[in-house]
């Protein structure tokens, strides 16, 4: 049932870089917190996984920094860097499968949105459609990176020429961004194989080039501000209690109080990092369905068709 105190915003409409930068902004307003209930709800178990991931990154790290000297007066920092070792091998198997289903889940919550033109939108139906496509989404995954690793390098090679190469390789990297964020809503939204995926994002990106890169930057630098202003609250707490501690004597690299605190605060910064990446696969989505509707012009046509059928009748 549609929720009448809310705005529908339809996506597939004809936009300009400031229009669909302001509609990135408004769908965010209008959608953050029940994509966020959705985000806790299918995160759950890697919230915990996080936990578990940054207390070994937190606990290797202090133990070294601690560690006393053997008897021979050597370090031995063997066990602290085992921990270590072990919690940023977790992490990063936990990033890569949440990056997984937290690009999934902000391209299915779209695709949910927009085909039912309803602004409450259906957990079940957005799991329903990553589900459905999960063995695509997942060959998408890895063409992805291995696309990646291409484009790194050419980006790395051309950025060495003198001032050029620099904004040449920031464009290349957002025009990367900007197809694969295409390609995959193409994928999901016209239940498309993967390099049909590929080629009709590719399609968009070169006929569009410069409104891809620039809403792209222009939301990406704003994502970036936003997320550094929300990490400043916890930054702020956690300087305050280090300088308290300094100041009344506590030994932090001994503290259990501060290994937790520690713990806790990685693991917010890991979480904000995968809901900012969910986050940003909006402004891809508001593109996509930007330029597929300026390309082949669907919702143009279906109103003209309805208002054809009105007056008939």
């Amino acid at each position: 049932m549609q929720d009448k105190t809310k705005v529908y915003i339809q996506l597939k409409q004809r936009r300009d870089i400031g229009d669909m930068i302001t509609a990135f902004f408004d769908f965010f307003k209008l959608n953050l917190v029940p994509f966020l209930n959705l985000f806790i709800r299918y995160n759950g178990l890697f919230i915990l996984g996080y936990l578990g991931v940054s207390y070994l990154m937190v606990t290797g790290f202090i133990g070294s920094i601690r560690s006393t000297p053997d008897i021979d007066g050597t370090i031995n920092t063997a066990d602290q860097q085992m921990m270590f070792g072990l919690g940023l091998i977790g992490f990063v198997l936990l990033f890569i499968i949440t990056a997984i289903l937290n690009y999934s889940l902000a391209a299915a919550y779209m695709v949910s949105y927009e085909k039912s033109e309803n602004t409450v939108v259906s957990r079940s139906q957005v799991w329903s459609i990553i589900s459905n496509n999960l063995g695509r989404i997942i060959v998408f995954i890895l063409l992805l990176i291995m696309i990646y690793v291409g484009v790194l390098i050419v980006g790395v090679i051309i950025s060495f020429v003198p001032v050029l190469g620099t904004f040449a390789y920031y464009g290349l990297m957002v025009g990367f961004t900007s197809w694969m964020g295409m390609s995959f809503m193409a994928m999901l939204h016209k239940n498309l194989d993967v390099t049909g995926g590929f080629s009709e994002g590719w399609k968009l990106l070169i006929k569009y080039f410069w409104k891809c890169v620039l809403v792209n930057l222009v939301v990406g630098i704003l994502l970036m501000v936003l997320l550094v202003l929300v990490l400043t609250i916890p930054g702020v707490l956690i300087g305050v209690y280090a300088f308290h501690a300094s100041e009344t004597g506590v030994d932090l690299a001994n503290s259990p109080v501060a290994t937790v605190i520690w713990t806790i605060a990685l693991t917010i910064v890991l979480l904000l990092s995968c809901l900012n990446q969910s986050v940003s696969q909006f402004s891809n989505g508001i593109l996509y369905f930007s330029l597929y509707e300026e390309t082949y012009n669907e919702h143009t046509r279906k109103m003209i068709d309805q208002i054809g059928a009105g007056e008939e009748t």
